[in-house]
Formats: structure tokens, sequence, C-alpha cells
């Protein structure tokens, strides 16, 4: 094993975190304490490498979530989830889905004692899935330091139990920029991360159950967002991966960076795409738009906090507005982040206790992020 794999293990030692490590470079220790504790798995290497030490890692977990996950929504014999539709997804993206996301499958199945035909259906069930959420963004005057502060809030299938599984996936690959999944156990794709040049992405589903069944003759965002994390530093070279993506079904982005702090959002209704700037009059939410913000909450009240609490915008004023905007009776997951300093707030549902309801939990992305890895425990706030 590499020294980078000895100096993280040893790092954690020093502070007295419980360490799990398997044969591959990747340990497993955790954050937050408690009902609010998170699993967190450091992997490196290869992509079929990373993906074998997460499964390895996470077995037990990845293979009750995705037996759990699979069983609920095929136990009504709808034919949108059978084997056969999930099988065809995969058939319809795979061609624009990169093969080191391939390899990592791979190694993950092998990994966690699963076949790849099951892990395949299971990345498969959110690509038919309808996805309604909300995302905010805001930097420069608007925030109290001139940081990037944004927002993921997934609201989606409660009922799946996925959060009973929260893991956060710390990705050194051996070619590629370091970046973080914020996930589910045996989840490779993304729903929010973001990466070591402080690119950040959230997401909103627009896709309407009457669209089914869907075209999908391209990318999922959740392959797409996993690309941008690889491969982009800078919030133009991650935009123009997106024109360059031939896209599926319909979604709403909030895209991020950190360093220099800006956003755009963007109605990515395939093929079509619209990018919106910060006070943006051609915004769709005008004229409820600001300067160094942008946002999308499909109506649900984000804007009067906003604008009253613009140039004093911080993680917790952030934190607050999320909480007051999910989709009740379905808010899986909220994070936070401070893309430029590089720390995240998250918060899992639990049990029928619903995200937002909940602790969120702080985590230092430069922790697990940088070369010389110092962990320590994160810390539960409300």
């Amino acid at each position: 094993m590499g020294k980078r794999f000895w100096s993280w293990v040893m790092a954690a030692l020093l502070v007295g975190l419980p360490t799990v490590p398997i044969h591959a470079e990747g340990y497993r220790t955790s954050v937050g304490e408690g009902a609010s504790e998170i699993a967190v798995v450091v992997v490196s290497g290869t992509p079929y490498e990373m993906g074998r030490s997460l499964g390895e890692l996470m077995a037990p977990e990845a293979r009750a979530l995705i037996g759990k996950f699979l069983g609920m929504v095929q136990a009504d014999g709808s034919p949108r989830f059978s084997n056969e539709a999930l099988d065809a997804a995969w058939t319809a993206t795979a061609p624009y889905t990169h093969e080191r996301f391939k390899e990592e499958l791979r190694g993950l199945a092998e990994g966690s004692g699963l076949s790849l035909e099951t892990v395949r259906r299971a990345h498969m069930v959110p690509v038919v899935s309808n996805y309604s959420c909300s995302s905010l963004a805001a930097w420069g005057a608007a925030t109290k330091d001139g940081h990037l502060y944004q927002t993921r809030n997934l609201d989606w299938i409660l009922a799946a139990g996925a959060h009973d599984y929260p893991c956060i996936v710390v990705y050194r690959p051996d070619r590629g920029i370091p970046h973080v999944n914020v996930s589910f156990a045996g989840y490779l794709g993304v729903n929010t991360g973001i990466n070591a040049r402080g690119i950040v992405l959230s997401e909103m589903g627009d896709s309407p159950q009457r669209d089914y069944p869907y075209n999908l003759d391209g990318a999922h965002f959740t392959t797409m967002f996993r690309d941008i994390l690889y491969d982009c530093g800078t919030l133009d070279e991650a935009i123009n991966l997106i024109k360059n993506t031939r896209r599926i079904k319909k979604y709403h982005y909030v895209v991020g960076c950190g360093q220099p702090p800006a956003a755009v959002k963007m109605r990515a209704h395939a093929p079509d795409l619209e990018i919106w700037t910060d006070n943006d009059p051609t915004d769709e939410l005008a004229p409820n738009i600001l300067k160094h913000v942008v946002y999308q909450d499909e109506g649900r009240g984000a804007f009067e906090p906003l604008r009253s609490a613009w140039g004093r915008i911080d993680a917790d004023v952030l934190r607050e507005i999320s909480c007051q905007i999910p989709i009740r009776g379905g808010n899986v997951l909220s994070v936070v982040y401070d893309a430029t300093a590089r720390h995240m707030w998250v918060s899992y549902a639990r049990g029928e206790e619903e995200a937002y309801k909940r602790p969120f939990v702080h985590v230092r992305l430069d922790d697990f992020l940088r070369d010389e890895v110092q962990i320590g425990a994160g810390s539960a706030i409300k």
C-alpha cells in the first residue's frame, strides 16, 4: 500500500477515530455522533480500485440498501421499475457513461459481493424516477465574507430508506480532481457534491410523471455530475461540459465555484439549455432576483428571506432558509456548502424524520481532500 494511505490511517489513529482499512487503498471513518453519525469512506487509485474499496468498506450497508431499495420500488409490480425496464435504461445510457464509472461499478459489485447486474439496476432507478428539489447559491456582496455558499435539498422517495444508509465518499483518483459525493451506501452517482477546486453541484428535477416513458438516449445527470467533479476546475469548464453532454429528461442545475466565488442556474430541459447569472432580468423568477444570488425553489418562499439577509448571508442563514423550503414528506437529504473555505454541513433524514428537522453535521473537507490528511470528528448542530 502507498505512503499516502498509511498517512491517512496514522492521522486517524492519532486522533483516536475508529478506522477500518481494507487491502485496497482506502479507509472508513465517520463524522457526527449518535443518531447523527455519518459514515465517511476515503478511497484512492483507479476507478476499479476505488469502487472495490468502497464496496468492501460499506459491504453490509450496500447489500442491505440495494436489496431494500430494489425490493421497495418493485414491490407493486410497476413496469417502470421492472428488471427489464432498468436493464433497458442501462442499455440506453451506457454509451454516454464514462468508462471509469463503469469500472467503478464493476469494482463496487465485486467488493460488496453483489452482482454487477443488481448494482446497475439500482443505479438506474434514479434515471427513471421523478425528483423535486431546491437549491440556493449566494456569494460576493450578498454574503458576510464574500464566500460562495450553496445548498442542496434532495426531495425524493423517503419510503425507499436510502437515508438510513448515509455515506459520504471522498475520492482521490489516480487521474482527476479529488472530490466528494454526499451519497448513500453503494451509490456512485452524484446528487450533490464538491471537488477540491471548489466546484459544487445541485440539481432539481422537472420531469413529471406524465412525461414517462422518458427518452433516455443520453447521459443522466448523476453520471454527468461525477464527470464534472472529476474533470472541471473552473465554473466555465463545468458549464462547457454540461453544454457538450447529450443530456436527458428535464432538470434545473445550480453550479457554483468557490474560487473565484460565482454560480449560475440552468434550466436543462433536454435538448435545450438556458443559463442565468445573478440578478438576470431574463431569469424565470424575475423580478424576484438579487445581485450575487441564484436559486430555484419552485416558488416555495426563498426570495423574501434571501432579500432580508442579503449582505450577511452565511452557512447559518442558508441552512435556516433551506429548512423552510423542502418538499414535506420527501426531504431525504439537505446540504449547505461553503465552497470557498471547503466546508459543508450535512443532514440526512432518519427513519420517518425528515432531513430539515434533524441536526446538521459539520464536515471540514480539507481534512479529507488535502495531501496531509488530519481527520477530526464532525460536530452536530441545529
